[in-house]
């Protein structure tokens, strides 16, 4: 399995990765996808975005580590991790992670496992430009505690 791995600025359409997670497949049973957006609420101040940042090369790299250990974990068809970077407004997408495999299990947790790697690891940083300021985002105790049960 070769995971197809993309840090961009564009877009990305949900319904045109699934169908691909499809066609590259053999054995699917089952395509888990998780989107993630940006909230246009934190607390209670009103967030106008986010300005997300990478570290190019890096980044790329320790998605592609995720995935082929995600695939070592579980029997995975494909995966496929973009995740986007620049200014991005309320309600666009950040991120989308697509896993197929045999059997929804398998598929429902590296899926999830990649998510709590993203939320956690990897090598993004996150501005949060809000009605009251900038403000650099950090990694939530509850993020840190759910990628802690993968650490086994």
């Amino acid at each position: 399995m070769q995971p197809d791995i993309r840090v961009q600025p564009e877009d990305f359409s949900q319904e045109r990765e699934v169908a691909a997670l499809r066609a590259r497949g053999g054995a699917v049973g089952a395509i888990v996808t998780f989107t993630g957006l940006v909230r246009d609420l934190d607390g209670e101040a009103a967030v106008h975005g986010l300005h997300l940042e990478h570290y190019p090369g890096m980044t790329e790299k320790s998605l592609r580590k995720i995935a082929l250990e995600a695939a070592a974990r579980w029997p995975l068809c494909d995966v496929t991790i973009i995740h986007r970077i620049g200014v991005l407004r309320g309600a666009e997408q950040i991120v989308f992670v697509g896993v197929s495999s045999a059997h929804r299990q398998a598929a429902f947790g590296a899926c999830e496992f990649i998510m709590d790697y993203l939320k956690t690891s990897a090598p993004f940083w996150k501005k949060s430009l809000r009605e009251d300021g900038e403000f650099w985002v950090e990694a939530k105790a509850s993020d840190a505690a759910a990628s802690e049960r993968w650490r086994s």
